[in-house]
């Protein structure tokens, strides 16, 4: 059962889970797409196909909010916010270690290697720009709990920015050298963008996870 935390007759935002694919990939697991088009087909009691616009993904590890259109319109107009950055997007990480700077931007450029689904730092020639804002909330055991801005989107971006920086994620079983077994440390909680239709601000927020290495750190929602 997914978790509705925003829905109006343009917009359904909602929690998504760890470990489930946005849309159907070659795993053939149930994806979340899927998923949300079955709750309104069962609550609006719609025959036939029901329509959902993609936007934005996650990656399949990492959990948190998402928003998707329920008409075209409203498709077109958050896609458009995307691409201008009026969407934005707010995170939190646990780092597997402690940054230099208690806050700062990151800027690299990124190339991904689909064959492998992995991403790598490149030149500016070869890559594709990303940036972060981060400041870090707390530390705790060699850990770091960092707040995430992101100003670009790319495929594991945040990930990698950190990883090439010595700062893996804790439970990044893809880019830390030693990762250990459990779900990645990021969890997307934060979305804010104009609403589709009515130009109103909107803001929808989610709780990180309350297992390990979260259950590490207490989590100041307002100041973030």
């Amino acid at each position: 059962m997914i978790r509705v935390l925003y829905e109006d007759n343009h917009l359904l935002c909602v929690e998504k889970p760890v470990n489930v694919p946005v849309m159907e990939d070659a795993s053939k697991d149930t994806d979340l797409l899927t998923m949300c088009r079955q709750y309104l087909k069962e609550k609006y009691n719609k025959p036939g196909n029901v329509y959902l616009g993609l936007v934005h993904r996650l990656d399949r590890p990492v959990g948190g909010v998402m928003v998707f259109a329920k008409t075209s319109k409203a498709a077109s107009r958050l896609s458009e916010a995307v691409r201008t950055k009026k969407l934005k997007k707010e995170y939190y990480a646990v780092l597997d270690g402690i940054p230099e700077e208690s806050s700062g931007t990151l800027t690299d450029y990124l190339v991904k290697d689909h064959r492998t689904n992995t991403v790598r730092t490149a030149g500016a020639e070869e890559g594709k720009k990303s940036v972060l804002h981060y400041e870090t909330a707390a530390v705790k055991n060699h850990m770091a709990l960092v707040h995430i801005l992101l100003e670009t989107g790319r495929s594991h971006q945040i990930r990698v920015q950190f990883a090439s920086r010595g700062l893996p994620l804790v439970c990044d079983q893809r880019y830390h050298p030693h990762p250990s077994k459990g779900q990645i440390a990021l969890y997307a909680y934060k979305l804010t963008f104009p609403h589709p239709v009515k130009k109103e601000i909107i803001t929808v927020t989610g709780t990180v996870p309350d297992t390990y290495p979260w259950s590490q750190f207490e989590v100041n929602y307002d100041n973030s």
